[in-house]
């Protein structure tokens, strides 16, 4: 018998405490330079947190650091040119919009791309607010396929 599904946070909690854990062997110093390393290799950020996490054994990079990989990427000067869930939606709708190139008559497809605009458009306007794009930014989906395709080229995957 299935359950229906509650609403509320899925994910796990992070850590209560407020300094580094005692048992990570790495200093400051050596955690912001593997940060440095996996960006030059074309990870993002979040890819970037896993690695940490799951080779390293580096739970948290805030709590050691006082500040994310993020703000560790902009200070050295190499951070992604979009945030990153902006971009994951805007590869998104560039793969929809080819899927419904290729089957014009999927209603479901149709309804799922405006809502994934309307998504990109939310996170647009809230992205200058706070100031991490420029105000004259706007979503289109033909300058999105470029953007898309240019970055594929520049990581190579």
């Amino acid at each position: 018998m299935n359950k229906r599904r509650e609403k509320g946070k899925s994910h796990s909690t992070r850590p209560a405490r407020i300094g580094p854990p005692k048992w990570v062997r790495f200093s400051p110093e050596e955690i912001e330079g593997l940060i440095i390393e996996l960006a030059r290799k074309g990870y993002g950020p979040s890819m970037i947190g896993i690695i940490l996490r799951d080779q390293y054994g580096i739970p948290l990079v805030k709590s050691i650091l006082g500040k994310g990989i993020t703000e560790v990427l902009e200070e050295h000067g190499m951070s992604p040119p979009l945030p990153e869930d902006l971009l994951q939606l805007i590869k998104k709708a560039v793969n929809l919009r080819r899927h419904l190139e290729e089957h014009p008559k999927d209603k479901h497809a149709k309804k799922g791309l405006i809502d994934l605009e309307s998504k990109i458009h939310r996170l647009v306007k809230y992205y200058k607010r706070i100031g991490k794009l420029p105000p004259d930014w706007k979503y289109s989906p033909e300058k999105a396929r470029l953007l898309v395709a240019s970055l594929f080229q520049a990581t190579g995957r």
